[in-house]
């Protein structure tokens, strides 16, 4: 199974177009030693050929640019994405699907909240139907988790984990949430037995949600704050990480003492936020990430399992 992180940034990637924050004029200006990044994806492949597109990030087309195995020009009009899946119906996790409105029908897999959010709130289904249109699979998030298969990744085994979150501001259920408004992601390679566990939005843990991560080889779950009142701090928000949906790195309960006690032989943190101090590969924070043994992901990142 390959994994290839697409994008790696929380939501207006990084730097972000407006941002003036410490981290976004030092990689403007090349004062700190860190890197850009484009919002967050990834893209799941059985044999290297066919991809499933994990979120759908605004930043899809520079992504694909950037991606050989995306475009691999076997015809005149060509793609390596095989189908799309949704986490949530977040603004940078769908807009991409508009970007991909000149190919094929899009096989779309996301819940029913999700696709309800895609009919209402912000309907680009409705949209997209009088372009190239979209397929929806349904995902099954009721009950205990249920594995599933997609026929371009023979070989892979995929399951939906219901995790506890908020819907989008635009969804009729936003103060309403529903089983499936956000998902973490189990992916199994049948043939090696080795498994992935991706999550870019994880506010907090219940008691399957950690037995899931404890049971995975690889671990890709949110980066997205150092700190719980990061945004309030900086003054750029009035919400702690927390009502954002997001559990972050450092305190008590935190990210980092929750991969402590994982056994993966990877443990990787995405969705970071332009304001987080990790980006900064010579900060204080970042090095605490190595200290635990704990990785950043970066657009183009390559993970065989």
């Amino acid at each position: 199974m390959k994994i290839i992180v697409l994008g790696s940034s929380a939501g207006g990637g990084y730097p972000q177009w407006n941002c003036n924050c410490r981290n976004c004029d030092g990689v403007r200006n090349g004062t700190i030693n860190s890197r850009a990044r484009t919002q967050s994806s990834i893209a799941i492949s059985a044999n290297g050929t066919d991809w499933l597109l994990v979120n759908a990030s605004p930043d899809i087309l520079t992504q694909i640019r950037a991606t050989p195995a995306l475009q691999p020009a076997r015809a005149a009009r060509d793609t390596g994405i095989a189908a799309v899946l949704l986490m949530d119906a977040q603004v940078d996790h769908v807009t991409g699907l508009m970007m991909l409105r000149e190919g094929r029908r899009i096989p779309l897999y996301c819940s029913a909240s999700v696709w309800d959010d895609l009919q209402t709130g912000y309907p680009l289904a409705d949209v997209l139907s009088h372009y190239c249109g979209v397929q929806w699979q349904p995902l099954p998030v009721a009950g205990e988790p249920q594995p599933f298969e997609i026929a371009a990744l023979s070989g892979i085994r995929l399951t939906a984990v219901p995790l506890h979150s908020k819907a989008p501001p635009y969804s009729p259920h936003r103060e309403r949430p529903q089983p499936g408004d956000n998902i973490g992601l189990l992916v199994e390679d049948l043939i090696t037995g080795r498994t992935l566990f991706y999550a870019p939005g994880l506010g907090s843990l219940d008691a399957a949600t950690t037995a899931i991560m404890r049971s995975a080889d690889c671990l890709l779950v949110d980066g997205t704050f150092w700190t719980e009142d990061e945004m309030i701090d900086l003054g750029f928000s009035p919400n702690p990480a927390a009502s954002m949906g997001h559990l972050p790195q450092s305190g008590e309960g935190g990210m980092i003492e929750v991969l402590d006690q994982m056994p993966a032989s990877r443990k990787i943190l995405i969705h970071i936020n332009n304001t987080n101090p990790i980006l900064d590969e010579d900060s204080p924070q970042h090095a605490t990430l190595g200290e635990h043994g704990i990785e950043l992901a970066y657009d183009g990142m390559e993970i065989s399992l």
